[in-house]
């Protein structure tokens, strides 16, 4: 049984679709799966044994160009018996469609009757987590979801791990505390500049040493975070945000003796290499897209307004991430040092 999925445009969604392919593979194991998705997560697909292969969708987020999408789905036509569509949208389905694929999955979106033969209903308050709602396509309509749920799990290859650490001149000669200050969906997501570094000057005096991850997006913050650090503690600090390609991200955050993360994609992959991590909510929630991994500590406000699932406060004030100080996640990082975790 050869199965297509219609993949997500964000990382962290990413990370939680393995959650699909791990049931896929548990009610099927002798399928194949293949994820058609945009060239960026090819790092992410190629770190989970799951899938076969990758396979680069050429379009941007949003672009139609049907006749781009039908000369794709026909160099697809006769290889699968399912597709099975993560996106809700009309364009994800045109693909599978052009394709001929037999069976073509996926929750009712934007009018995809038609392109769509085994359209489910999504029931948010029976499925409320983002991975149930990816799980479920996996079974058959109203099928209870087998427990316990699979967790993403990326995996890392020692000798790639070493050419990154190599390349960016990083020793393991003390334990390593990964910032990740970003998050590509909007200033609501993002804890302050100033209590990232409060935190960073905390773990540079107890000895530890400090990466900071991101987009190029994220480098003047990271910047920012480093340069409220005093000089002597400041050298202890690297800001790698725009350096590394995502496959040497992954890499080197899999060395992160601890990590601090916005609610982000990147907080989904640390999660996923099982890191010890202090997930940071501010206007999103972890009822939603909780980080999976057994050592996590979500620190969170939960002020009146929150959470709005806004991209920029609707008030201005930002306080849900403002308000929320550096000593809460200090103690979140020296609860998760008593459980250390190996590289692996």
């Amino acid at each position: 049984m050869n199965i297509l999925i219609v993949g997500p445009s964000w990382v962290g969604d990413m990370v939680m679709a393995q959650t699909l392919f791990e049931c896929l593979k548990q009610r099927h194991p002798q399928c194949e799966i293949d994820v058609l998705a945009p060239e960026w997560s090819r790092p992410i697909l190629e770190r989970m044994p799951q899938v076969r292969r990758a396979l680069s969708f050429p379009l941007g987020h949003g672009a139609l160009e049907l006749a781009t999408r039908r000369r794709i789905g026909k160099s697809l036509a006769g290889q699968y018996d399912q597709a099975i569509l993560l996106p809700n949208s009309l364009k994800s389905a045109l693909v599978p469609f052009f394709a001929g694929i037999p069976k073509r999955t996926g929750w009712r979106g934007e009018f995809r009757y038609g392109l769509l033969n085994d359209v489910r209903k999504l029931d948010k308050e029976r499925h409320p987590l983002m991975i149930e709602r990816f799980m479920a396509l996996a079974h058959e309509p109203g099928a209870e979801l087998p427990r316990p749920y699979p967790r993403p799990s990326l995996q890392i290859d020692p000798q790639s791990r070493e050419a990154a650490l190599a390349k960016f001149g990083l020793v393991l000669d003390r334990p390593v505390l990964a910032l990740c200050p970003g998050a590509e969906f909007g200033e609501a997501k993002r804890w302050p500049s100033e209590h990232y570094a409060q935190v960073a000057e905390a773990k540079i005096r107890e000895g530890w040493q400090v990466w900071l991850f991101g987009s190029k997006n994220d480098h003047a913050v990271g910047e920012e975070i480093r340069g409220r650090l005093i000089p002597g503690l400041r050298e202890e600090s690297t800001n790698l945000s725009g350096e590394t390609s995502l496959a040497e991200a992954i890499d080197l955050l899999s060395c992160a003796d601890s990590v601090v993360s916005n609610d982000s994609g990147l907080m989904h992959v640390a999660a996923a290499l099982n890191r010890p991590l202090v997930a940071v909510y501010g206007s999103t929630s972890p009822g939603f897209t909780p980080p999976l991994a057994d050592q996590v500590e979500v620190v969170r406000l939960g002020i009146e307004c929150s959470p709005c699932f806004d991209r920029t406060c609707r008030f201005g004030h930002y306080n849900c991430l403002r308000q929320l100080l550096p000593q809460p996640v200090n103690e979140a990082l020296q609860r998760l040092q008593g459980s250390p975790v190996e590289v692996q």
